[in-house]
């Protein structure tokens, strides 16, 4: 490369990988890297994590020290003021001169704030940068409500940001509806369905016109429509704006609308000035993710080092969280292509619509909408980019259920298939880098960079290196995630040996970095097995799943429903009445479930403390129905009330259920007792259950309902009760130990080496030595169980975290409910609800 100095303006996600992609490709150049923000490159694409208590440092993708090691100058904190192409200089705010040879800018794009009367108090805040974030959070401190104005991908991560602050939040959009760009309209009010349900208020339509002094809040919105909204914080997040100024002052070539024209090399009207990244305009488009950009960096790269490769788009399909719902967009969404059909499944109840946008000839895939549940993201994104012809009926990629529907796994990608959008990383690439020697996960993930952007493609990348594993003859990876070189069976075995009882102390002695939403649950359960602590021990609190942390199972309308321990179905009618004066005092909807159980359903987080209490006083106690532990025992009536009860089969459910109550396992456990062969409790259909006879029980193991179901098998016969009960405290003890995570007992069966017999070789015969072990570990467990819902209750210092407003003892008065059948619901508007439950539309 002959050019001796390059200087690049800008220091974000896209400045910082075409600096590193430099040094890779000309060691020798000169580079000088000018950032206004005081901070080296940070990766913004998930800054919103900070609010989940992720330190800033660990946004951080290098450091000064990182940059003098590579040869580079930083200079930060200084934002270039004057750019002269004739002298080839920059100039910056604090009067530093720079010369290059060439010049890239970087400089991306800044929140779009639209010009409203009021907008600029200082209680309205953007929201983009570390310092917007601290800023955000000083003024949240003595706020109640907050207005996020914009819905899209990032309005909706500002939201979460506000709501996770114990801000009553609300999202005010102009357009009929929110993601507009990513989603069809559909999915666009199912998104908005889905949002409302977790507490944040969305209001659609809505041009803010004014804002002003509020009443009972510090601010007021006006909207032309003649509505108002009180708020104490305002966070514009309205859409982003090309940061071109310095390419305008110095003649450059924009765009009527803004940003700096490029062409296929990504040089702009002067041919030593190159721009990349949300600043750049090609082809009339700006590029608003950090995909593009890396590109855009690449090919710049690429012309500086005499090997051109030209940036002719980027595909713009993104997969996220948004506030706990999946989204995925993929390709022309809209269907805007001439002679597009589209397939659209929707499913109300549970909150999830599909859309495939297919060619007229229905074989090749142009773009899709899925929220709710993407689980068919990766295998859709890759008949996109492949351009793989779809099967007879591509509705069966959408459809739950459907026979035939054609797999499309790792094994059937072609080598140019893009695993990783973000650093255009394919399967031939991967494959490539196992020729080289990189022979596992984390190996790849280094060489390649795969997966280290946004995190979307990392369980199609897991399966892409498991196959080339196998194809190898290699041994496939089984850890369970990045962070612990270990499966979960292993995991178990270090904590129960090591004596360790915090996932700090886990991490520290096996693990690296700071864990994830894979390996914190995972260990969570691992702890509670092993020593069953409360889980909501301050050591253990921030490991728990959402419905762990609130000792109850979340609903689609962001309340929570409870489900009091009710061992074998058998209450009394004064326990009965007391739940009765619950529902009713806390207006809760009543539902007697599958299991045997009364479920409770409509209580918002900060009721549930007061109402466990009423519930304690009557001799309840927490029936789990939140957590991967044994549910329910159900029962018949067995030898107590029925002519053909053979044994008491109510008694032996109710021993049972007190016995292995707040059991934490790898997945959820039910079980069901059966007082004769007619079987009636249907234990067969249960992950243990028990069946009398008249030589004495019958135990069947590793059988579930749901959507795959199984028949449980035979596994012991004739049994009294206290070989019944010894059988089944090893059975259990022997899953919890060996199970992967989130694996019932029927895939466990289904994938443990010698299936049954082994099953039965460890358990009644002892094969391996350790059934005295698993006795001693089950009655531990037993010895040391405490009800959650009363540990809470009796430490104030917990009670407060269920609190909807840290700030404010007022509840969530946002919830609404409608009556039907006599009791309450979610409220549904009638604009929104769908006129059936499943929508299949060709056409």
């Amino acid at each position: 490369m002959s050019t001796k100095q390059v200087v690049v303006v800008g220091n974000g996600m896209v400045g910082h990988h075409f600096v590193e992609q430099l040094r890779a490709a000309d060691k020798d150049c000169g580079i000088t890297v000018i950032g206004a923000e005081p901070r080296p490159a940070y990766d913004r694409v998930h800054l919103s994590e900070v609010f989940a208590g992720k330190p800033p440092e660990a946004l951080a993708l290098t450091s000064r020290e990182h940059y003098m090691e590579l040869g580079i100058d930083c200079h930060l904190g200084d934002p270039v003021a004057a750019l002269d192409p004739a002298q080839h200089t920059v100039t910056t705010a604090g009067g530093h001169t720079f010369s290059y040879d060439k010049l890239v800018l970087a400089t991306g794009s800044y929140p779009f704030v639209p010009p409203i009367e009021g907008g600029d108090r200082h209680e309205c805040l953007t929201y983009r940068t570390i310092d917007d974030l601290g800023a955000i959070k000083a003024e949240a401190a003595s706020s109640r409500i907050g207005v996020v104005v914009g819905g899209g991908l990032l309005g909706l991560e500002c939201a979460n940001a506000l709501k996770n602050l114990g801000l009553e939040t609300h999202v005010v959009e102009f357009a009929p509806g929110l993601m507009g760009v990513q989603l069809d309209e559909g999915g666009s009010q199912v998104l908005g369905r889905q949002i409302e349900s977790l507490g944040v208020q969305v209001h659609t339509r809505k041009a803010t016109q004014q804002i002003t002094d509020g009443q009972d809040c510090r601010l007021s919105m006006r909207f032309a429509d003649e509505t108002a909204l009180e708020t104490d914080l305002i966070v514009f997040s309205a859409g982003i704006r090309p940061q071109d100024q310095l390419a305008r002052d110095s003649g450059l070539e924009v765009g009527e609308r803004g940003g700096i024209v490029i062409d296929y090399h990504c040089r702009t009207s002067d041919s030593d000035i190159y721009a990349i990244g949300e600043c750049a305009l090609f082809g009339g488009r700006i590029f608003g993710l950090v995909a593009p950009g890396y590109r855009m960096a690449e090919a710049a790269v690429s012309q500086l080092a005499g090997a051109p490769v030209a940036f002719t788009g980027a595909d713009m399909s993104t997969k996220l969280k948004l506030l706990g719902v999946d989204v995925g967009s993929i390709g022309d969404a809209h269907g805007n292509a001439d002679g597009a059909m589209a397939y659209v499944y929707s499913d109300p109840r549970a909150q999830v619509y599909k859309r495939l946008v297919v060619s007229e000839d229905s074989k090749t895939l142009l773009g899709a909408v899925l929220v709710g549940d993407c689980e068919d993201y990766d295998a859709l994104l890759q008949y996109y980019l492949n351009a793989i012809e779809l099967p007879a009926q591509p509705e069966a990629l959408i459809v739950p259920g459907t026979a035939g529907t054609p797999a499309l796994g790792a094994a059937a990608l072609p080598a140019s298939a893009t695993i990783c959008s973000c650093h255009n990383v394919s399967k031939g690439a991967i494959s490539a880098a196992f020729d080289n020697g990189f022979g596992n996960l984390a190996a790849i993930k280094a060489e390649t960079k795969a997966s280290t952007g946004c995190g979307g493609c990392a369980a199609l990348l897991k399966s892409v290196v498991d196959e080339q594993l196998s194809c190898r003859g290699m041994a496939v990876n089984t850890d369970i995630c990045e962070h612990f070189p270990y499966t979960r069976h292993e995991l178990f075995h270090l904590v129960r040996v090591g004596d360790i009882h915090s996932f700090d102390a886990l991490l520290a002695a096996h693990g690296s970095g700071l864990g994830c939403d894979i390996c914190k649950p995972a260990v969570a359960s691992i702890l509670a097995s092993c020593w069953n602590d409360y889980v909501l021990q301050d050591a253990h609190h921030g490991l728990q799943d959402t419905n762990d942390r609130y000792l109850a199972n979340m609903q689609k309308n962001g309340t929570y429903s409870i489900v009091p321990r009710v061992a074998a179905g058998e209450i009394t009618p004064d326990k009965l009445i007391v739940l009765g004066e619950v529902a009713r005092d806390y207006n809760l909807y009543t539902k007697i479930t599958g299991g045997q159980r009364i479920d409770l359903f409509g209580a918002r987080s900060e009721q549930l403390p007061a109402i466990w209490e009423r519930l304690i006083a009557a001799g309840f106690e927490t029936g789990h129905a939140y957590a991967k532990a044994l549910r329910t025992v159900k029962s018949c009536v067995g030898s107590t009330w029925c002519r053909y009860g053979v044994l008491d089969s109510v008694g032996m459910a109710i021993r049972i259920e007190n016995r292995y109550k707040g059991l934490r396992a790898p997945h959820k456990l039910k079980s069901a007792v059966s007082g004769c062969t007619r079987e009636c409790a249907e234990a067969q259909s249960k992950d243990f259950g028990v069946i009398a006879t008249e030589s004495g029980w019958n135990l069947y193991v590793c059988g579930n309902g749901g959507m795959k179901p199984r028949h449980a098998d035979l596994f012991a016969t004739d049994l009294n009760d206290e070989q019944l009960v010894q059988i089944i405290d090893r059975f259990l003890m022997f899953y919890v130990r060996t199970a992967d995570r989130l694996q019932r007992t029927s895939v466990w069966l289904e994938n443990l080496e010698g299936g049954l017999e082994y099953l039965k070789q460890v358990i009644i015969e002892d094969s391996l030595g350790i059934c005295a072990q698993l006795e001693e570990d089950m009655q531990r467990i037993v010895d040391t169980y405490q009800c959650e819902w009363k540990t809470t209750v009796q430490n104030p210092r917990k009670v407060r975290q269920f609190a909807h407003f840290v700030n404010s003892d007022q509840g969530d008065n946002a919830v609404q409910f409608e009556r039907e059948r006599g009791q309450v619901k979610p409220l549904v508007p009638a604009a929104e609800a769908p006129h059936s439950e499943n929508i299949l539309v060709t056409g």
